[in-house]
């Protein structure tokens, strides 16, 4: 593997910049944009890529909006993210921010929980209780198990240790990136009013002047005849 990959997530823009930051070891992502961005870097070694989002799409956000998102995501991380780097504060972490990361990542890949890592942050100075108070949230819980338990505690995690945990990550999938998965299918999305019009039954003629007169219609076919004359035959 030539470049390590990083998609960071999350809804807190402050986090994620600091993260950013910490894995390459200079300040790079300093202001707020409406598109993801990309730095790279060496790190002890190892060159690292490190692709920051601009913010969490909120449930309201239309699948159309949604596939957009994703796809800039797609582009900035090509050919493909080896970690999803989960920004959660534990404090604020709720039932709707664990759907909204899911969304994303269902939506980029089916394999992509298996190439995530959460990194909680330490909970604000206003905020009453601590760190395994709030690891206690059913939702933080459950999104951590999708994650097949793979957390660290952003308040004593230092670089070396990250970055272990994302060569862990990246070996457990042997070496493989995740690779955007359009979920947008048009056949099985077609509505209604965009499904085909029905074929309409084709008639001859012969058959609309049987029904016309009242006769009862016959399967077997007849050759007209022209007036004065027989049909040709071969």
């Amino acid at each position: 593997m030539s470049e390590l990959r990083v998609v960071l997530l999350g809804s807190s823009r402050t986090e994620k910049n600091k993260v950013g930051n910490l894995l390459l070891g200079e300040t790079v992502f300093t202001s707020k944009t409406k598109a993801c961005v990309r730095f790279s870097g060496t790190v002890e070694g190892k060159k690292i890529a490190v692709i920051n989002t601009p913010y969490l799409p909120p449930l309201k956000t239309s699948r159309h909006d949604l596939t957009e998102f994703i796809k800039d995501c797609a582009k900035h991380s090509s050919p493909g993210p080896h970690v999803f780097l989960l920004l959660v504060q534990p404090e604020k972490f709720t039932e709707e921010h664990k759907r909204r990361l899911c969304r994303v990542l269902q939506g980029y890949s089916d394999q992509s929980f298996d190439h995530s890592l959460i990194l909680t942050s330490a909970p604000r100075e206003e905020s009453s209780g601590s760190v395994e108070d709030f690891m206690k949230s059913p939702a933080l819980n459950e999104m951590i198990k999708k994650c097949k338990c793979r957390y660290l505690k952003r308040s004593n995690v230092e670089l070396p240790e990250l970055l272990t945990h994302l060569g862990e990550i990246t070996k457990d999938n042997n070496g493989e990136h995740v690779s955007y998965e359009a979920f947008e299918d048009t056949e099985q999305d077609l509505s209604e009013d965009q499904q085909p019009p029905p074929k309409k039954e084709t008639k001859t003629p012969i058959i609309d002047a049987v029904k016309a007169a009242g006769l009862p219609n016959k399967s077997k076919l007849i050759t007209p005849q022209v007036s004065g004359k027989t049909p040709l035959t071969n």
